[in-house]
């Protein structure tokens, strides 16, 4: 690599860092990151209880793989468990992912595709946002960068230990995986699928110690799982996922909606025509086209029957969409004219996206810090905080374990009952079976409740949320006050 090339991918991976960094510490945290957060406080001994120990139903009492939560607590030992400490793992491993990229484009393309790949892989929301996330996405994606860069350059023994780590990190990374899996047979490179096939063998045993509580994990999911039925306008939501990312506010859905799809009708027109003509990467570009594309088909047909349709666990995929896109930019003999016009429309679509996620504090993130501040300098003796859900509970613990507060539980047996006795137990939750056993003998009642949960509510047809309903006939409701998209009610005798 010539010296200002390597300048360049410093500076790509420069600006990487300095998007990833942006509101490190003031973007609100969700359920998901608390979770992490809490769990991987404690030694992998306990982690691994709170994952395997059996619920009723026979089913593993967390539905992810440990390896993430080991790696956060053995960072966390290091570095401690600050929120800038946890995300900093995540920004790590998304700077890895934007060289991945780079190094799998250098092995098909030139210098400039490489470079605008991992442009592409630096500036587009959907990777930036995950890459910030106190979650396993970043690495489900980085081991399976690594595994599809081990698969390019045959590098079999590196191929099994990325694809066995990907699987210890996320029980989606098959979706992946199978695809990967299946192109020497479309190629009819016989050699290659031997050797893949006893990679693959070698990854599996690799995997096998998890392997066997697999099932149960799996009985996790079809007992109590959160995630609906996709129907076919997920496919197309996913162009929005992929370039300028989602949610998008409502008066941005349609010119977003418009950039993603001129942009993807322009790569998908150049990967056509290349076809067609038999130009040079032809067979390159369509490959990472069905890499793009094939795991999210895949994941979706198998939701039909079992829904699992998460557009983050295809985070991946859309690694190779960013090295797809950037070679359908610069290698298809694109007229300047169209080419600058295309990258305008890749950078806009970015820009909107990226405002959009440093300044997002709706549902279901919320200022959690500054409530548990506010709530500790007004409880007092004979107080209770209750939180209508777990999902404003977790945070609000995160950021004060001094404050006693506790959660209603979800309906038992419900898709929203994901939440397990074991790992309730393990980190030291306080749960109520209802609003009246949470509040018995309070003089003051702080409940916290998001104003989704109340508007959900009120579309089906009901005038206020049940939890509200109780309170208001047995309390006299005296402030309602309004923290991004929670709603703290003080509710006194």
């Amino acid at each position: 690599m010539k010296t200002g090339q390597t300048t360049l991918l410093v500076l790509i991976i420069a600006v990487a860092l300095a998007i990833r960094a942006l509101g490190i510490e003031a973007r609100p945290i969700w359920y998901d990151e608390a979770f992490s957060l809490l769990i991987s406080q404690h030694n992998p001994t306990v982690i691994l209880a709170g994952t395997l120990s059996a619920d009723t139903d026979s089913s593993a009492a967390e539905e992810h793989p440990p390896a993430y939560y080991f790696m956060l607590w053995g960072w966390m030992q290091v570095f401690g468990n600050s929120l800038i400490s946890a995300r900093a793992l995540s920004i790590l491993a998304g700077l890895g992912i934007v060289l991945l990229i780079y190094l799998i484009a250098q092995h098909f393309f030139d210098q400039f595709a490489a470079l605008t790949a991992s442009l592409f892989a630096a500036i587009l929301p959907f990777q930036v946002h995950y890459a910030q996330e106190v979650r396993m996405y970043v690495f489900l994606a980085l081991w399976l960068c690594l595994a599809t860069f081990a698969f390019l350059r045959k590098r079999w023994i590196l191929f099994a230990m990325s694809a066995a780590l990907a699987q210890y990190t996320h029980n989606l990374a098959a979706i992946y995986l199978i695809p990967l899996a299946l192109t020497p047979i479309f190629q009819k490179d016989w050699k290659t699928l031997r050797a893949l096939t006893l990679a693959g063998i070698a990854a599996i045993i690799l995997y096998s110690p998890w392997l066997i509580h697999l099932p149960a994990q799996l009985s996790k999911i079809q007992n109590s799982f959160w995630i609906e039925k996709p129907g076919a306008e997920r496919l197309f939501t996913l162009l929005l996922y992929y370039v300028p990312n989602l949610p998008l506010p409502n008066d941005w859905l349609l010119p977003g909606l418009f950039l993603a799809a001129l942009t993807v009708t322009l790569a998908a027109y150049q990967t056509c025509r290349t076809l067609k003509h038999k130009l040079p990467d032809a067979n390159h570009g369509l490959w990472l086209a069905y890499l793009s594309f094939a795991p999210p088909l895949l994941l979706w047909l198998i939701s039909q029957i079992q829904p699992i349709y998460v557009e983050r666990a295809l985070l991946p995929s859309h690694a190779m969409f960013c090295l797809w896109l950037a070679w359908a930019l610069t290698k298809t003999h694109l007229p300047r004219p169209i080419q600058l016009t295309a990258f305008a429309l890749v950078i806009a679509s970015a820009a909107m996206g990226l405002y959009q996620h440093v300044t997002y504090n709706g549902f279901p993130y919320g200022p959690y810090a500054i409530l548990d501040k506010s709530l500790s300098k007004r409880f007092h003796t004979g107080d209770v905080i209750v939180h209508s859900s777990k999902l404003s509970y977790l945070p609000s613990i995160y950021f004060n374990r001094d404050l006693s507060q506790q959660f209603i539980a979800d309906p038992a047996g419900g898709a929203t009952d994901t939440l397990s006795p074991a790992t309730m137990q393990i980190l030291s939750l306080n749960v109520a079976e209802d609003v009246e056993s949470a509040t018995e003998g309070a003089s003051r009642v702080w409940f916290v409740i998001f104003t989704r949960a109340i508007d959900e509510y009120q579309a089906a047809g009901q005038p206020m949320h049940p939890h509200l309903v109780w309170l208001d006939e047995h309390y006299h409701l005296e402030e309602v006050k309004t923290w991004g998209d929670v709603q703290v009610y003080l509710f006194t005798r």
